[in-house]
Parts: structure tokens; C-alpha cells; sequence
């Protein structure tokens, strides 16, 4: 672990802070705080300094805390809302589906505050708990499914219309008899969505080299899919939901609030 640099509050009577700075002496004078690192001497509280900047080496500010009202219901944490003159990245996790997160990107001015849909980008839905979290949806079972290099390229026999899109993500499971537990298996992203009226079959075919992607086998499967995360927000679910916010800008930034819309959610 490296080391660190922690304040002590008087008046919260706590250490509240961490920095990733860590000087050879460190000293408070005239309401200035100064540092020594290497025999140079360093003025940290100047208005005329690069923010994130210790010693020549840029950093990232960072703050960590959590949602936690109603702690005894299940809910959809779905946006993320920041009081302040800059917007931040995200990092959101939960005790039920982890991996939301918003680029700083993404965020828009509204009101003076910075709003922003949370995002789960989860390619493991066996392994995150995404199924069973109604991330994945269910298209039905295929009548033809085929491998080559780089694609797959699946049939349905009906019009899927705009249910899938380009961009969303494909899985399939095994639903032949006796069936206990559908275990979804990721077998690529989406590339294009066809349907012939004549023979009423949609044709759907994916990238299977992205990661994670399996090849699916020679026969027909039950085929499931999650959306694509930029493009539609499925939030995170949970009983709580711990954010951390990073940002790293060389300009000096004011946060006051962070506040997130969750609704509770019904099974």
C-alpha cells in the first residue's frame, strides 16, 4: 500500500480527508498550508496552482459515499444529480448488481445541476446476477443458428421490430426438457436486425469476438438479450448504493450535493 497524507478536524473531532501527496514536512501558517518534498517548498491553498497537481505529478480528486434511505426496501437507483460547477465521473455499486457507472461525459446542466442516467454496462449476466435483476429480456427460441469466423447469425420466425437494436447485447441458454435453471450464456453484440415479411423471419446477426462472447452451438436456443447501456438506462438495483465520484480537473471545482432518483422496487 503506498502511503498517504490524512487531516484531522477539530471541529469535526474525525479524520475526514486523504491525500495521495505525501511531503517530507508539512506545516499551517497565515492560514497557508506549506509542504517541504525533496529540500522544495510548496504553498498547496494558492489560487494560482494547477488543481490535482502535488509535486509535478497530476492526480484525481476523489469522494466516496453512499445511498441509503429506506435501507429495508429494494430499489432502482436510476440518476445521479450533482450540485456543483463541474461534473464528475461515477462509479455505483450495490449490495444486489454492481457496475453502474456515468461518464462525466454524459452528464447535462439542468437547472444549474449536472443530471446523468446511470448505466450498467454488464456483459456476465450468470455472473453479476443480471437475469435474475430483469436486466436480460427474453426474444424467444431460435429456428436456425450458425457460426462463422466473426459473426454468429441467428433466425426467429417473427418480426422483432424494434424490440432488439444494433448495439444490444445477445445471450442464449438451453431451454431443452427437463429444464431446473436457464443459465445465460453471452454470445455477442448485435451488428444488424433484418426481417423478410415474405417468409415472416427476422435475421439477427452479432460480433462474436468481442470478449466473453461463446460460440453457440448447432442446435436451437432460447435467446435473451440487455440493452445497450449508453443508449438506455436499466440504473442499478439494490438495498443501498455506494457512489464514488472522480475528477480531474486542473481547475479549482466546488461540490456541494449529490443526490440520486430511486423508486422502490416491485418484484
Amino acid at each position: 500500500m503506498s502511503n498517504v497524507t490524512v487531516t484531522f478536524s477539530e471541529s469535526s473531532k474525525g479524520w475526514p480527508s486523504f491525500y495521495t501527496y505525501y511531503p517530507d514536512y508539512i506545516q499551517g501558517m497565515n492560514q497557508f498550508l506549506y509542504t517541504f518534498k525533496g529540500g522544495n517548498l510548496y504553498q498547496h491553498n494558492s489560487d494560482n496552482v494547477s488543481r490535482n497537481n502535488y509535486y509535478g505529478v497530476q492526480a484525481e480528486s476523489k469522494i466516496t459515499s453512499v445511498f441509503n434511505e429506506s435501507p429495508l426496501d429494494n430499489k432502482k437507483f436510476k440518476t445521479l444529480v450533482l450540485e456543483g460547477d463541474d461534473s464528475w465521473s461515477a462509479q455505483l455499486s450495490t449490495d444486489l448488481q454492481t457496475n453502474g457507472f456515468i461518464n462525466a461525459s454524459y452528464f447535462e446542466q439542468k437547472e444549474s445541476d449536472w443530471f446523468a442516467f446511470v448505466r450498467n454496462n454488464s456483459t456476465n449476466p450468470a455472473g453479476e446476477n443480471q437475469y435474475a435483476m430483469r436486466s436480460l429480456t427474453g426474444i424467444g427460441d431460435s429456428t436456425s443458428a450458425n457460426n462463422d469466423a466473426t459473426t454468429a447469425t441467428i433466425s426467429f420466425n417473427l418480426n422483432l421490430g424494434s424490440i432488439i437494436s444494433v448495439g444490444d447485447q445477445l445471450f442464449f441458454a438451453d431451454n431443452t426438457p427437463p429444464v431446473t435453471t436457464l443459465t445465460p450464456q453471452f454470445c455477442g453484440q448485435i451488428t444488424s436486425v433484418t426481417y423478410s415479411a415474405a417468409l415472416n423471419t427476422s435475421t439477427v446477426i452479432v460480433d462474436n469476438q468481442v470478449q466473453g462472447a461463446v460460440p453457440i452451438p448447432s442446435q436451437n436456443f432460447y435467446f435473451l438479450y440487455i440493452k445497450d447501456a449508453v443508449a438506455e438506462s436499466q440504473g442499478v438495483l439494490g438495498h443501498y448504493c455506494l457512489f464514488e465520484l472522480t475528477n480531474d480537473s486542473t481547475a479549482a471545482t466546488e461540490l456541494f450535493a449529490v443526490k440520486s432518483e430511486a423508486f422502490k422496487s416491485y418484484p
